[in-house]
């Protein structure tokens, strides 16, 4: 009638099985180098610090208690936090070790 046989038969075509998928593998890719990569980096820096903790270091917890520490094991450290004082805490607790001198400034 008034479509021809030719125009009427013609399909859409078929989009790239690639590029229907690209705008993820995009966002994963930018998904990993802003939040994935940077977080394994800080906690690959923190395993250091932790590893490379010794008596005496002045540290600070992530509940944010100073102290020395006046002992060590592989899981446990224990920290003077005032004359006399000791706390038994967990050695992941340990949030930074602070530069010496740092309690007596404080104090």
């Amino acid at each position: 009638m008034f479509i021809t046989p030719a125009f009427a038969s013609a399909a859409p075509a078929e989009p790239n099985a690639f590029m229907s998928f690209l705008p993820m593998i995009v966002i994963f890719v930018i998904f990993w180098f802003l939040m994935i990569r940077p977080q394994q980096k800080k906690a690959k820096e923190h395993q250091a610090m932790l590893g490379a903790l010794q008596k005496g270091d002045e540290v600070t917890t992530s509940s944010g208690m100073l102290g020395r520490i006046s002992k060590l094991n592989d899981q446990y450290v224990t920290l003077e936090v005032a004359d006399g004082v000791e706390v038994v805490i967990q050695r992941a607790a340990i949030g930074q070790r602070l530069e010496k001198g740092t309690l007596k400034a404080n104090k």
